[in-house]
């Protein structure tokens, strides 16, 4: 009996505390809650690096404007309205342009039964620019005071919104694409089409009904389009143009297995920050056939079911005119890295259904993206691959199947999604092939951290004898995390160099400091990145060029096929 309490003792210890280690970071080890701890094993099965607590909602919201919206909302979901009104306008009066601080207000007013002051606000900030649909949208379960009261409802009728987030495009090929959208209530959901832009003479896509179950959102899809052929589209609810959407536009992608030269981008690190969102107009201007979100895209937090929160921080991008601009006409493509999918340096676990709230924050996951799929039928994750002409890009999820690197032999991607990866990067006849991970593959780009590939060397290593063993060439590595631009070679004993592209500060604030070792290095201005392929020219190219936020080139590299294939 005593070594019975002996171990609950034991466990609640390193639960709260962990097994620290210092670091020139911060202290790092291993913490979870209780529940992570099995069978007398003194690692638990899933938890982060850092501590295990809500500190991101108290301790940051000083210095990252990210996180002050989300301790209103906080607040206001577990009964703090008070607090978060006067928090609110603490901000407010500091920042008149600050928005968000304004839609929360109202929030808070309308749960302490204010609604006529909630109105007041709500008809200022709706001036200001903050789009009507972004008080329909919710999260509803706290925007129902307001939503129900007669003032708001007699207030909407002059509005009639019907999609309140999107359209984004995705799962675009050389033949078809599918367009995203929220609606405001369930209803029918199409578009019409056209390499005609004034839809004279049409395609119209499948016909799909919002559903209150996957958060009001419908993903439609046509076919039989050309390659490579610009097209022009327009949203339709019952029937009838969406009111207030726009005539869109985007490009289907080249021939598939086909010589083509064309432009994709990539960044990861983009938590809400008002000043930075028009990063998205900038990329917008370069038209890239595609966007690769490398994680850490809205920055949540919650190791939960998904609740106020989690809703809240999708939405308050999405609503945004710059974001949905620049979505409605790219084709995007996302996975999560720790922030998203749980908490700061989190693994998942070996397991689909433990914790009991990880299945429904992939869901939640699911509703807010477009992705061609989402790992396999019977081991789902943000995981997935497809083609641009002869490119093949392979998006990782290096978070949902992760274990402990403390305990013995950890994996960062699971034996399903190992062997999907592997399986498929033998069968690819792609001239490049991309690896995209929400964590740097350079050893060095956090060298004392084990969150990064460093804590995964025997698995990095496997991935990489295994395009050795195989002869498998072209692949070029991607990655984020560390909040800054670099690149970094990995030599290779057996095989051709590699190199890691790591582009993670597309709208943060906070930023990682440098590390020794990299090739090029830079964590000034918010940054993206471009890729133009080449794979018409007899050594295939791909040329990657970081940007700063006010469009500036800030490095070009050039790699040929020949740099990236086994020497004889």
């Amino acid at each position: 009996m005593k070594t019975k309490i002996l171990l609950v003792f034991l466990i609640i210890i390193f639960a709260v505390v962990g097994c620290k280690k210092e670091s020139k970071y911060e202290e790092m080890g291993e913490y979870a809650p209780p529940d992570a701890y099995e069978n007398g094993n003194k690692h638990p099965f899933y938890g982060s690096e850092n501590e295990w607590n809500q500190r991101f909602f108290y301790d940051h919201i000083k210095d990252y404007y990210k996180r002050r919206g989300q301790r209103q909302i906080l607040d206001i979901s577990e009964g703090r309205s008070a607090e978060a009104e006067v928090y609110c306008r603490e901000l407010i009066a500091q920042d008149t342009n600050d928005l968000e601080s304004r839609f929360n207000l109202a929030v808070a007013l309308a749960n302490q039964n204010k609604i006529p002051d909630a109105m007041q606000v709500i008809k200022d900030v709706v001036k200001r620019g903050l789009p009507l649909g972004r008080f329909l949208a919710g999260p509803r379960n706290l925007l129902k005071p307001l939503t129900d009261s007669k003032e708001f409802k007699t207030y909407e009728k002059g509005f009639n919104v019907e999609i309140l987030h999107g359209p984004m495009l995705g799962r675009v090929t050389d033949h078809s694409a599918s367009f995203w959208v929220r609606t405001a209530d369930e209803i029918n959901v199409q578009v019409r089409l056209s390499a005609d832009k004034n839809l004279t003479s049409y395609i119209e896509s499948n016909t799909v009904k919002s559903k209150a179950d996957v958060d009001y959102t419908a993903i439609v899809t046509t076919d039989n389009l050309r390659p490579n052929t610009e097209y022009y589209y327009k949203i339709y609810v019952n029937g009838k143009a969406a009111p207030g959407t726009d005539l869109y536009s985007f490009k289907t992608y080249p021939e598939e297995n086909k010589p083509a030269k064309f432009e994709i981008a990539f960044g990861g690190c983009a938590g809400y920050v008002y000043w930075n969102e028009r990063i998205w107009d900038v990329i917008h201007n370069h038209n890239p056939l595609a966007f690769l979100w490398l994680g850490d895209n809205v920055y949540i937090n919650e190791p939960t079911f998904p609740g106020a929160i989690h809703y809240y921080t999708y939405y308050r991008r999405q609503s945004g005119k710059e974001y949905r601009n620049f979505v409605s006409s790219t084709a995007n493509y996302a996975i999560w890295d720790d922030h998203d999918a749980a908490t700061d340096d989190i693994w998942m676990g070996p397991y689909k259904d433990r914790p009991a709230w990880k299945m429904p924050l992939l869901d939640n996951f699911e509703e807010n993206w477009i992705n061609p799929f989402y790992g396999t039928n019977d081991w789902p994750g943000t995981y997935f691959n497809f083609k641009i002409g002869d490119v093949e890009i392979f998006m990782l999820d290096v978070r949902f199947y992760r274990t402990n690197p403390y305990d013995e032999n950890p994996t960062m991607l699971g034996p399903a999604q190992k062997a999907w990866l592997l399986d498929q990067l033998k069968k690819s006849t792609a001239t490049f092939k991309i690896m995209a991970s929400g964590v740097p593959w350079a050893y060095d780009a956090k060298e004392d951290s084990k969150d990064t590939w460093n804590g995964f060397r025997s698995e990095r290593e496997e991935i990489f004898n295994f395009l050795a063993d195989n002869n498998i060439n072209g692949v070029l590595l991607l990655s984020g995390d560390r909040h800054r631009t670099d690149i970094r070679k990995i030599e290779r004993d057996n095989g051709y160099t590699m190199y890691d592209f790591e582009n993670c500060k597309l709208t943060n604030q906070h930023t990682a400091p440098y590390e020794p070792g990299a090739i090029f290095e830079y964590n000034e201005k918010n940054t993206y990145s471009l890729l133009t392929f080449d794979t018409s020219q007899p050594d295939p190219v791909v040329v990657y060029k970081p940007m700063t936020i006010d469009d500036e080139v800030l490095y070009t590299m050039t790699l040929k096929l020949s740099d990236l294939s086994q020497k004889d």
